[in-house]
This record gives structure tokens, C-alpha cells and sequence, in this order.
């Protein structure tokens, strides 16, 4: 009962944090490159977690790595970048509704490969979460002729990663802390992170502007908070709970980043609001059933 109070609280924490990331992407494209944008939030975050996560770290074993490498890939260093470089072209809000599809390709992706059970009421909220991602993308191009939308198969591609990453968790890795995971997958993305970062021709930078500065103190937040500490509440919401209510968060995301790219002067139409009903409807068809990811459970007993 307790844990089950919990897992809202970090529910809750989660999409805060998130949701508030994609406008923090976008103030670090001002003075950044994506991919210098990429590697800071990454380097940041490894960083944070392994000074605070080093004890965690020695804890791992052996043939545990393996996992780690995989959460280190797919559930941070690819999305971080493709994030990056879609919001080169679309707007911060239209990239976190998008990233609402990650509960239906969980779905998919678990049902396909780690034997999670897809009822027909599942297949009903995919086909109609991904009908609202077309809209979605059909009506941005319409409302903003000048962006390239096809950048948004990018987040797709990250929800992707993310999909794949929150099911190898969930039935590989509960018995890694979460602290430990999420230390883990940054130490062994930071040396690569830091390589793109060096080919990115930042360090031959000879001024820094403030614009740069204030960039870089926007990727800071980034990656201490919005993706190390992030990561922590994430790993262990994803063992106290199954792996679509986890993605859950990806329904009040949109809600949070919504409300600073209006604040940051983001335009948005009906249509475009119309089709993120529709993703987040898909969503919650979905996540009706309390049963879905039963097999989940006996595999991780």
C-alpha cells in the first residue's frame, strides 16, 4: 500500500521535471549545437551520478553490465541526442507530445519481445495514439511551413529507445538499485559523450559569449536534475510499479511543456492541441487494463 502512494509521488515528480526538459533543450540550442547540447546533459548527469552513485557502481556485478550498457544507450545517450536534434526544427511542445507515444511502443515492443499480453483493447489505443501523432505532425507542418517536420520522426525514434530501455528494466535489472542503474548506464556513456563533444569543435572556442554561458547553465539544470536526478526517481518507479504505468508520465508531460512553450511564445493550433487529445486518448485506452503486464511480474519473481 505504501509503495503504492509512492509510485504517484514519483509519478508526479517525473512529470515536472520532464515536462520542464524540453523547454531547457530548447534554451540550450540558442547558444549550443545539438550536439553540444547532447554531450553537456550527458556529461553533466554522468558526472552528478557518479559522485553521488559510486558505492552503487562497485555493487554491480559482472554479468550485470551487459544490461547497464544497453540502459546507458538506449535509455540515455541515443534519445538525448535525437531530442536535441529534433527541437533544432520543431517546437519544445509538439517534441514532448510526441514523446507520449513511449506507452504504446512499450506495448508493441513488449508484446513482440518480452512477452507482455496485447488484448484488442491494447491494440485500439496504439492505433489510436499513433493516428494522433500523424495529425500532429501533418497539422505543425501546416502551422509552421518553415520547420522541417520530419524531425519529429526523431522523438519517435527516441520513444522507441525508451520503450525498448523501460522493458529490459523492468525484466533484467530489478535486481540492480536504482541509483546503481542509473549511475551505471552514465559512466559507461560519458567517455563517447565526451568524444562527440570534442569533435563538435567546442573546445575550440576562443570567446565564450553570455549567450553560451547562459546556455550551458541551461543544460547544467538539464542534466543534474533533469535527467541524473530524473533517472533515480524513474529506475525505481519502474521497479515498484509495471512498465506502462511508468510511461504513464509521458500524459502529464505534455501538460507541463505545454505551459512553458506557451510561456516562451509557442504557437499552437486547434488541430495540433485536437491530435495531442488524441495521443494522450490512445495513451489512457492503453493503460485501462490493470492486468497487462502480468507476465511482467512472474518474470521478475
Amino acid at each position: 500500500m505504501l509503495l503504492h502512494k509512492f509510485k504517484w509521488i514519483y509519478l508526479a515528480l517525473l512529470s515536472l521535471v520532464w515536462g520542464s526538459s524540453f523547454i531547457l533543450i530548447k534554451k540550450g540550442l540558442v547558444g549550443l549545437s545539438a550536439l553540444q547540447v547532447g554531450s553537456f546533459r550527458i556529461i553533466f548527469a554522468a558526472l552528478f551520478l557518479i559522485l553521488v552513485g559510486t558505492k552503487a557502481i562497485k555493487k554491480i556485478k559482472k554479468h550485470q553490465w551487459k544490461w547497464i550498457l544497453v540502459a546507458g544507450f538506449l535509455g540515455n545517450f541515443f534519445p538525448v541526442y535525437l531530442f536535441s536534434f529534433a527541437e533544432t526544427e520543431i517546437d519544445s511542445a509538439i517534441a514532448s507530445i510526441l514523446n507520449a507515444t513511449t506507452p504504446l511502443l512499450t506495448l508493441i515492443l513488449g508484446a513482440l519481445f518480452f512477452g507482455a499480453v496485447f488484448t484488442q483493447n491494447k491494440l485500439i489505443g496504439v492505433v489510436v495514439g499513433f493516428l494522433g501523432s500523424f495529425g500532429l505532425i501533418l497539422s505543425g507542418a501546416s502551422i509552421n511551413p518553415d520547420q522541417n517536420h520530419l524531425y519529429s520522426l526523431l522523438v519517435v525514434i527516441a520513444a522507441g529507445c525508451y520503450a525498448i530501455n523501460v522493458n529490459v528494466l523492468k525484466t533484467k535489472m530489478s535486481a540492480i538499485s536504482p541509483l546503481g542503474i542509473a549511475a551505471g548506464s552514465f559512466l559507461v556513456v560519458a567517455l563517447p559523450a565526451l568524444l562527440i563533444l570534442w569533435f563538435s569543435g567546442f573546445f575550440a572556442l576562443e570567446t565564450f559569449t553570455s549567450q553560451i554561458r547562459l546556455s550551458l547553465a541551461y543544460v547544467g539544470v538539464l542534466g543534474v536534475i533533469g535527467t541524473g536526478i530524473a533517472m533515480i526517481i524513474f529506475n525505481k518507479l519502474v521497479q515498484i510499479s509495471d512498465p506502462v504505468f511508468t510511461t504513464s508520465v509521458t500524459y502529464t508531460i505534455p501538460v507541463v511543456a505545454l505551459g512553458w512553450g506557451i510561456l516562451d511564445g509557442e504557437v499552437f493550433s486547434f488541430w495540433q492541441l485536437f491530435s495531442a487529445t488524441v495521443i494522450l486518448a490512445g495513451v489512457f485506452i492503453v493503460n485501462r487494463s490493470k492486468k497487462v503486464f502480468s507476465k511482467f511480474r512472474k518474470q521478475a519473481t
